[in-house]
């Protein structure tokens, strides 16, 4: 019972924090009349991450990558991030490249759980495995059940990419690599960083 109210709990701060980001990035870009040249604009930085203290460049790196799988048929996972978060859960990035020679809609990637089911074509079976402490975290939902996911709305085109992101409860502070676990593809050793 206890842990249904943690997990509760963590999942309200991780909204909160999303929240608030939101609001100050739209609040960031309300035009405030200030006369600056183009090349100032483009060369300004993004907003601070509300609660992180540190400022972000508007791109992530793409050169970046933790882990690289590939899958049955040409399919290709690779991980670019795997950061904590303030609220006491980890955000997981990266993207999929789809060389099946048909499109791919990720309905194996769902998983099984009857809870899942509408999840559609998403990355919400994915879970991350801590060797060391013997534990598997599995994705966040919120409280309809939705996975704190991406959805890979209408699929990925063969021969093209696609961004995707996922969203666990924190393994503890000592913890500093995990394995990334979806569907068929082998497991991505990754390494935790800060946020």
């Amino acid at each position: 019972m206890e842990f249904r109210h943690t997990r509760k709990r963590r999942w309200a701060l991780g909204a909160v924090a999303i929240t608030t980001g939101l609001l100050l990035t739209v609040a960031g870009c309300g035009g405030g009349g200030d006369k600056k040249s183009d090349k100032d604009a483009t060369t300004s930085t993004a907003p601070t991450r509300a609660g992180s203290g540190r400022k972000e460049s508007q791109a992530p790196p793409t050169d970046q990558v933790l882990a690289e799988v590939k899958g049955e048929n040409g399919l290709t996972l690779t991980v670019t991030s795997a950061k904590r978060e303030n609220g006491g859960f980890i955000t997981v990035e990266g993207t999929v490249t789809n060389n099946t020679g048909s499109p791919w809609v990720g309905g194996d990637w769902r998983g099984d759980e009857q809870e899942l089911a509408r999840n559609g074509g998403s990355i919400a079976g994915a879970s991350l495995i801590d060797q060391k402490g013997k534990k598997k975290y599995l994705i966040l939902r919120d409280t309809s059940g939705r996975c704190l996911c991406t959805q890979f709305s209408g699929g990925v085109k063969d021969g093209a990419s696609s961004q995707w992101f996922a969203q666990f409860p924190a393994p503890p502070e000592g913890t500093n690599q995990v394995d990334f676990q979806v569907g068929s593809m082998p497991p991505a050793s990754i390494e935790l960083s800060e946020g």
